[in-house]
């Protein structure tokens, strides 16, 4: 059962069915009719219902293995809530939030003594294109899917979930969520802010089509992600709002010492920062985008995650 048949829940269904021959049914929920109906005219599900549809919902999880909430962060108490009263004690839930604090706090909310049943997850793929229309069967080959387990998780219950985003061809890690959410403010949180930002400060000068007219490979590159969902991107800023705020803050550092530099005509201090930023990123280019040896997270560093090919290249969450 998957709620939010997007690119993410979309493309779990799709390299379920397509990649590992799942043959159980999978039903989509929604919040709008017309969406989850357009994932089964598409055959991505085989059965659907909304969010307000209580009846339904309580059909639907009637023997539910696994559920997975798809949808942004800010709707995940909400809809834990929904499924509550209906969970049975076999199904296990899990979700594919981008900040995992405010998920887990969410989950222990809505589900109280049955939190055990709910296992955090996090897969770190997408693409600029959106809406069940987008979801791809191959999106999770070789990609991240990080989980967070609970000290009330069963590890046979964890195991269950790996299994499900291996099944797409993820390669499984586990963090804490503390760690997560200070890692993915980094990586990807901040990137998104900066895209969004930039295109935003052009916005604001009065010259504003002239420069776009001659943006080319450079300002694409910058600005892919900006491309990315404002309504999930605004519920992950405020919900890691504290690691974001530190990374934005440690950013803007390193941009004053740059534009004192350029200020000061110190063209030796920006090449030793452009030098040491390119060697790292010609080396994180060099190993595939794949977890370093020391990195203890995933089950095989040997596996790690590919590079985007062309396919999929969009907005990581």
């Amino acid at each position: 059962m998957i709620f939010g048949v997007g690119l993410i829940g979309g493309s779990l269904a799709r390299g379920l069915r397509e990649r590992a021959g799942h043959d159980g049914e999978v039903i989509g929920v929604g919040r709008r009719a017309h969406s989850v109906a357009r994932a089964l005219e598409l055959g991505v599900v085989d059965a659907v219902a909304t969010f307000d549809d209580d009846a339904a919902l309580a059909q639907a999880l009637d023997g539910a293995d696994l559920v997975l909430i798809a949808a942004p962060v800010a709707q995940t108490q909400m809809l834990l809530e929904r499924i509550a009263p209906h969970l049975q004690p076999h199904t296990l839930v899990t979700d594919a939030g981008s900040t995992k604090s405010d998920v887990i706090a969410a989950a222990r909310a809505a589900l109280g003594a049955r939190i055990g049943q709910f296992v955090p997850g996090h897969p770190i793929a997408g693409r600029e294109s959106s809406g069940v229309e987008a979801a791809l069967p191959d999106l999770y080959v070789g990609r991240n899917v990080v989980l967070c387990p609970l000290p009330e998780n069963a590890p046979a219950d964890v195991e269950r979930i790996a299994q499900m985003w291996r099944a797409t061809g993820a390669v499984i890690g586990q963090m804490s969520a503390e760690q997560h959410d200070r890692v993915f403010a980094s990586v990807s949180h901040l990137p998104h802010v900066l895209s969004f930002a930039l295109v935003e400060q052009i916005l604001a000068t009065p010259d504003a089509e002239l420069k776009f007219s001659f943006a080319a490979g450079g300002f694409r590159d910058f600005t892919r992600i900006a491309a990315s969902s404002p309504e999930m991107w605004r519920d992950v800023c405020l919900a890691n709002r504290t690691a974001l705020l530190a990374e934005l803050d440690a950013y803007t550092e390193v941009l004053a010492k740059l534009r004192a530099a350029i200020d000061a005509g110190d063209g030796g201090a920006l090449e030793t920062v452009f030098a040491r930023s390119r060697a790292a990123r010609q080396a994180w280019q060099e190993r595939g985008g794949k977890r370093v040896a020391s990195d203890a997270t995933s089950e095989a560093t040997s596996e790690g995650a590919s590079a985007p090919t062309p396919s999929q290249s969009g907005p990581d969450k």
